[in-house]
């Protein structure tokens, strides 16, 4: 497998952080040649952002079931229950907002990726593709995401 990265994240934010995301403005600055592969997104309000979590090692050597974000007051759970950075691939997935579309620049609201993450790639949120209607989760995700985004 060969996957490289179409772009990079711009961001004021510089270091992992577990909330604030919300209000982000950060722009995905593509490869020149890339530019007109952007033509149409700026029709749509949201795309989803996947990208490679650069500065988060997996350790295979440590446990597979944790506390989200190591807190007392969450359970212990699988890694792949959780969203967590630290996974065997690490590989981010976010929905985001559009914010402007200029040239080889895509600016987005709510990207949860630091300066200098490698963009993998863009989609354009298709309701249809990407929202459950009614999903279940647990009561504890609402407690960890409070103040995240």
């Amino acid at each position: 497998m060969n996957i490289e990265p179409i772009g990079v994240v711009h961001s004021p934010i510089a270091e992992p952080t577990d909330e604030g995301w919300g209000q982000v403005i950060a722009e995905i600055c593509l490869q020149e040649w890339l530019a007109p592969a952007l033509q149409g997104l700026e029709q749509f309000s949201h795309a989803i952002i996947v990208y490679y979590l650069h500065q988060s090692p997996f350790d295979p050597q440590q446990p597979l079931v944790r506390r989200p974000r190591g807190l007392d007051d969450m359970p212990p759970l699988g890694l792949f229950a959780q969203r967590s950075r630290h996974r065997p691939n690490p590989i981010g997935v976010t929905a985001v907002e559009i914010v402007a579309v200029r040239g080889n620049v895509l600016a987005v609201k709510g990207l949860d990726a630091i300066d200098g993450t490698p963009v993998l790639d863009i989609k354009p949120y298709y309701p249809a593709y990407d929202r459950v209607e009614a999903p279940r989760t647990p009561a504890w995700v609402d407690e960890l995401m409070a103040g995240y985004f």
